[in-house]
């Protein structure tokens, strides 16, 4: 069993350790992407219509997502800083808590979905076999947020406590049990009943539920339960949940704006047909996977900031980030040269024939650019996620998506540009989220933050 020491819990600002927490995040990161990939390349071959619906419920399901992603960064920073400052106790309770939390927002998102959501789509869409594709696919994929929320839960552990190499093994059971069973449901092999579009939902419900119970295998066969009293003292503590909440609030909110907007965005899209639907849902693929490697970066950001604020080293925070930033752009110019030489191999993965590939490889262009500003813009915001300044986060992202929602509007529904014109709203939206986070780190203003 390893043994986990106090010194390792406090980390050190070397691209060495910078690459050991951003990796195995990285391939943990990769497991919902790999899902929505894998969905969407088998209902690519199923139909046009099933590949294009899969973007709208994609997003829509991806809003409950970033919902536990708030959640866990906040969660992360403050498991991160008591790391820093080696108070082991805390840490145990702090993940309780946390678990207690996602239970309850994912019974919320499950009576939302069932209640609420089919009439806004049926109010947002225009063709009524799309809302009705759309509806039942979400009252099935939505019991997948309990066990995704808590798969996010022991994300933020692992991360806080400098151990993310342990990421991996839950994250490989969870991407090899998609594919296997989005191939048995949505074509109905050997035996299992043939479910189409549907399919795919469940089929992500059972790799997030095998995901799960592989993790907290290891989490048990570790001795993390027991170094840090998970479940140990389950119990409702007010004080604690009060400041995960106050930690996380302004996270859940900032993703929520962020998701929403990109919902907006895929519903303005759907006016434009099936086409410009299926290659937007394409990008929003390729945008994601690729995409993985920089948000790794921002989660080792977060982390490693609150960390070293918790050891007192407010000093050394912009040089670490420098670090980082270094290595997530060079990431993201090697994924921008592979997409832009080999356009034609990714997309041809949808089987949607030589119209869907001549449309897309422009856009492709275009989001290979904006995962480069990406790169930059998610190190420097994380970073003010690390320093406990939460509500800046939130600040920064309305001020953002303000500028992305009157864009794409404009773009896409009054001037009825192409989507190459409304996919450029990335590369708005990043900037906007890079030059207020940048000068706020600079500033220092937030060197005296307790959390």
């Amino acid at each position: 069993m390893e043994s986990i020491t106090n010194n390792s819990l406090q980390v050190k600002i070397t691209y060495k350790q910078i690459l050991a927490i951003a990796l195995p995040i990285a391939a943990s990161i990769v497991v919902p992407q790999l899902n929505f990939i894998t969905n969407n390349i088998f209902l690519g071959h199923l139909s046009k219509e099933a590949l294009a619906i899969a973007g709208i419920t994609g997003v829509y399901y991806l809003i409950f997502a970033v919902i536990g992603s708030g959640l866990n960064n906040g969660l992360q920073s403050l498991i991160a800083r008591r790391a820093g400052e080696n108070k082991m106790s805390d840490i145990g309770n702090l993940f309780n808590q946390g678990v207690f939390i996602a239970l309850v927002l994912s019974l919320v998102g499950i009576l939302i979905t069932w209640l609420v959501i089919p009439t806004i789509l049926r109010f947002s869409l225009h063709d009524e076999k799309n809302i009705q594709m759309s509806i039942d696919f979400l009252h099935i994929r939505i019991f997948g947020l309990p066990f995704l929320y808590l798969y996010q839960m022991r994300n933020a552990l692992l991360v806080g406590i400098n151990k993310s190499k342990f990421l991996i093994i839950g994250t490989a059971v969870e991407a090899l049990s998609n594919l296997l069973f989005d191939y048995l449901f949505i074509f109905g092999k050997f035996g299992f009943p043939k479910m189409g579009f549907n399919g795919a939902a469940v089929a992500s419900i059972i790799s997030e539920l095998l995901g799960l119970i592989v993790i907290f295998a290891v989490l048990h066969w570790k001795g993390i339960n027991k170094q840090f009293e998970l479940f140990k003292k389950f119990k409702y503590d007010a004080a604690t949940t009060k400041l995960i909440l106050v930690q996380s609030s302004p996270l859940i909110a900032q993703y929520c704006i962020s998701i929403i907007s990109w919902e907006f965005f895929y519903i303005l899209i759907e006016h434009h047909g099936n086409t410009d639907l299926a290659v937007s849902n394409a990008m929003r693929n390729i945008f994601g996977f690729f995409g993985c490697f920089t948000w790794a970066f921002a989660s080792t950001s977060n982390a490693m900031v609150s960390n070293l604020i918790g050891q007192g080293l407010q000093h050394r925070v912009i040089e670490l980030i420098y670090k980082i930033m270094k290595l997530n752009i060079a990431f993201a110019l090697i994924v921008g040269i592979i997409l832009n030489s080999f356009p034609t191999l990714f997309l041809s993965v949808y089987g949607q024939g030589p119209e869907f590939i001549t449309t897309a490889i422009p856009v492709l262009r275009v989001v290979s650019a904006a995962l480069i500003i990406m790169s930059a813009s998610v190190v420097w915001l994380n970073a003010v996620t690390g320093t406990g300044n939460t509500k800046i986060n939130l600040y920064i992202e309305m001020m953002a998506i303000t500028l992305y929602c009157c864009y794409v509007y404009i773009v896409l529904e009054q001037l009825q540009l192409s989507i190459v014109y409304g996919w450029l709203s990335e590369w708005l939206y990043w900037l906007s989220m890079l030059i207020p986070s940048y000068f706020y780190m600079k500033s220092g203003r937030w060197k005296n933050k307790k959390i």
